[in-house]
């Protein structure tokens, strides 16, 4: 008789627990005892509230006259808290705006007006209209055989509810992710604004964020390479102000006219509806080849720009000029930077491709998973302040979205920071019904004569109306403002509010005068009476000011300022691209206007897409631009952006196999859970298995179901029994690869070393954007502090460029 094997050893690995709990896509085979973070207690009580539903108690009762003239109670479990129930951990998080958690028990929009949410624990199920629904099972029928009655409003209220779940999408930037936040101001800046967020330090004002693809469908992956939306609400006390920006300070185009034609080229061509979220084909090339002063904006879209590492890791802009307004009437320009605290970091284009295939939702589960964890994204918010009379000597005009204000001609001055750190409840109610506005600004937020500006004052209110059904989409409780709301607006679709009195104009005597306007002397908002010196003898004119015309130098100044890595990635952004593109004229009409920018970007680029000879540069619009006050600005590459260095929030895989050596990889996996990451034991399938020691690791995550290429990080384990069997793995190789061919940090450990042998990773690199830093760390398990420590800091640079080849070795 074979002998059983002896008892396992009760697990106590705590930094692998709390790593199992921060995930949303994948988990270990047994949740164990609730430990002391409030991720494990969650995943424990709602594994201990499922297990207590083994089954549908109410199934059996479903059947027969009987039942359907008295139907049972459905059957329900109480949870242990209210952790279990919850849609998110970091609902405790209070905020002007947000209050806090939901009262139990309570669905407040049947009750007096200022309520939101609902909370239905405890309760029975009812229809719309308060009625209790004995039977959620059955439609009504005449007899058990019988056919269905029209006199059934519980089924018809349900479907019929269910039939109109759906809104349009937005046109542009309808893929969306979002989140709760709070700005807090530095100092005040009273001496330039009156706006509501900077009138005193320490002031906080609440925010919701929302992050955006452009050019996708609602549908679409998160890691297409297109511009992100970065969109800013705040509830001020003075009202609600949208600073609706981009990750890209500039634009495709000058004016808003040309705002429809850019959207219908870039989205999926009409005659076929391909592709999907993506510039990379015939119309989008056609349209801003012939458009130079797209130029400038396919730089920072070719350019990792475009492909950012997370939400948390990505700038934000204002893109265009606005004014700020001091109580005295006095104005200034200002142009709007938010610099995330973690730094810049981005994918890279092999990386994006297959992780769109393996999470479509990459960008979107990174930040949920951030919040819950606690790991909260932070940015600072930066000013460029400068006067008109400066601005009419610069060599190019502020009112022009497809140029920047050069850090070195105009520093930035950073005004206070943007914490998020809430998770939205309900993804329809708030990020899906979001109203974002260019013409939302509060006094002390003025709007520059920006022709494109002045197109999206109009486009947004107008598209929201659309989107959400009428006017009163303000009343939209996540667009609702924290101010006071008066006036003698009625009426419209899905109104809210219920007004006393017969009152609804102004000027009136019935209602005392009220509501009456503010004027100056209350803060009322004054529009800037003079934006712009104009020449008296111009009027009424379809034009552009000449300095519009400069399309080539920003663009050649932003290609100047990037590193050799980040240039060789922007040639290959315009190969792949182009590469899409069937019509070769096209191609070749793209590269002549490349060479206004660089002769060397042009030619690589062409090399690529076998054209040969060079084309003719395409003659410029403007001969003789003025001279820039700057050629070349460090702060316009990513690489000068590293950021805190800071671990949090970031994904590392420990890869592990039965026979592991369990005591150096949890030793590593404690020392990287201390440091904010998410550390996560990665096998060939999720579930316990023995370790050398005789302990037993449960790994939450399988090499199949979590690819190499969604993590920042790998470590491979040491022990010969678990190295033997990663080695007769397949997706072990294709996990060391792709971790190799992202330049991401690897750390062997002991007998695992073998494996980076035999996944073909080359044992010198020739090229490198780093001397002597590979990235590759191998330690014998023995000094397992000296391997955490060297790997920790190989992650905090997040990317070794020394290993990157063009085509990949490997």
């Amino acid at each position: 008789m074979p002998k059983s094997p002896p008892p396992s050893k009760p697990s106590n690995n705590k930094a692998a627990a709390k790593s199992a709990a921060r995930n949303t896509d994948s988990g270990p085979s047994r949740i164990g005892t609730a430990g002391d973070d409030p991720n494990s207690r969650k995943m424990a009580e709602v594994q201990d509230l499922s297990a207590s539903m083994p089954f549908n108690a109410t199934k059996a009762a479903e059947h027969g006259f009987t039942s359907g003239v008295a139907p049972v109670q459905g059957a329900s479990s109480q949870p242990a808290s209210r952790l279990a129930t919850g849609s998110t951990l970091s609902e405790s998080n209070e905020l002007a705006k947000t209050g806090t958690v939901a009262p139990e028990g309570v669905n407040a929009t049947v009750a007096p007006l200022d309520r939101v949410r609902v909370d239905s624990a405890g309760q029975v199920l009812t229809t719309n209209q308060g009625v209790r629904i004995a039977d959620n099972q059955n439609s009504l029928k005449y007899g058990v055989r019988g056919p269905a009655l029209l006199e059934d409003f519980i089924l018809r209220e349900k479907l019929t509810h269910f039939d109109h779940e759906r809104i349009p999408e937005r046109i542009v930037h309808a893929r969306g992710s979002a989140a709760h936040g709070y700005f807090e101001c530095y100092e005040p800046l009273s001496d330039l604004t009156m706006a509501a967020p900077f009138q005193s330090k320490g002031k906080v004002t609440p925010v919701f964020v929302r992050f955006s693809t452009v050019a996708g469908e609602r549908g679409s992956k998160d890691t297409a390479r297109d511009v992100r939306g970065f969109a800013v609400k705040f509830y001020t006390d003075a009202g609600n102000w949208d600073l609706v920006g981009n990750n890209m300070p500039v634009f495709f185009i000058q004016d808003a006219m040309k705002f429809p034609d850019l959207v219908h080229a870039v989205k999926p061509e009409p005659h076929h509806q391909m592709p999907q979220a993506a510039s990379a084909h015939d119309t989008f090339w056609d349209f801003v080849s012939l458009m130079p002063e797209s130029t400038h904006m396919l730089m920072w879209l070719m350019s990792d720009r475009a492909l950012p590492r997370s939400f948390a890791t990505m700038q934000g802009f204002g893109v265009h000029t606005y004014r700020l307004v001091n109580a005295q009437g006095e104005s200034v320009f200002v142009k709007f930077h938010w610099n995330p605290v973690a730094g810049t970091h981005s994918l890279v284009w092999d990386e994006a491709v297959k992780i769109s295939g393996a999470d479509p939702d990459f960008h979107r589960r990174d930040l949920w998973e951030r919040i819950e964890a606690g790991a909260y994204p932070e940015y600072e918010l930066a000013l460029q302040v400068f006067t008109e009379e400066q601005a009419e000597q610069f060599s190019f005009d502020i009112l022009d979205a497809t140029k920047i204000v050069p850090e070195e001609l105009v520093p930035l001055r950073p005004v206070g920071r943007m914490v998020l750190n809430r998770n939205p409840d309900n993804f329809f109610a708030e990020t899906e019904q979001v109203a974002f506005c260019t013409a939302h600004v509060v006094p002390g937020i003025d709007f520059s004569n920006d022709p494109l500006l002045a197109g999206r004052i109009h486009s947004y209110v107008d598209t929201q109306i659309s989107r959400l059904g009428g006017p009163n989409f303000h009343e939209i409780p996540i667009n609702s403002p924290i101010a006071p709301v008066h006036n003698n607006q009625r009426d419209g679709m899905h109104r809210q509010a219920i007004h006393r009195g017969r009152v609804a104009y102004e000027p009136n005597s019935l209602g005392g005068g009220c509501p009456f306007q503010a004027g100056a002397a209350q803060q009322g908002f004054v529009s800037v009476p003079a934006r712009i010196r104009a020449d008296e003898e111009q009027g009424k004119v379809r034009a552009k000011p000449e300095k519009f015309a400069d399309h080539y130098t920003q663009a050649r100044l932003f290609f100047d300022s990037q590193t050799p890595v980040e240039k060789d990635h922007i040639a290959n952004g315009f190969r792949f691209e182009l590469s899409k593109v069937t019509v070769p004229a096209i191609r070749e009409r793209t590269v002549s206007m490349l060479r206004n920018v660089s002769d060397e970007l042009a030619r690589k680029v062409a090399m690529g897409l076998g054209i040969d000879p060079l084309p003719e540069a395409m003659p410029p619009v403007l001969a003789n631009p003025a001279e820039p006050e700057v050629t070349r600005s460090p702060a316009l590459s990513l690489l000068a952006r590293p950021g805190d260095g800071s671990l949090m929030g970031r994904k590392i895989a420990l890869l592990v196999a039965p026979g592991v050596e369990g005591e150096s990889l949890t030793s590593i996996q404690a020392a990287l859970v201390g440091q904010g990451a998410v550390a996560r034991l990665v096998g060939p399938h999720i579930g316990r298995m023995r370790t050398a020691g005789g302990d037993m690791i449960d790994a939450d995550a399988s090499m199949e179901n979590e690819p190499g290429f969604l993590f920042d990080a790998l470590v491979l384990p040491d022990g010969e029994e678990a190295v033997a069997a990663l080695a007769q793995d397949g997706h072990t190789g294709e996990f060391i690869r792709d971790q190799f061919r992202h330049c991401k940090t690897i750390l062997a450990l002991g007998a695992s070393s073998r494996l980076l042998a035999a996944a073909g990773l080359p044992a010198s690199m020739d090229k490198s954007f780093e001397q002597g830093r590979t990235g590759i760390f191998i330690f014998d398990a023995a000094r397992v502090e000296d391997a955490a420590k060297a790997f920790i800091e190989g992650v905090s640079r997040h990317r070794h460029f020394g290993r990157e080849m063009d085509p990949p070795m490997v």
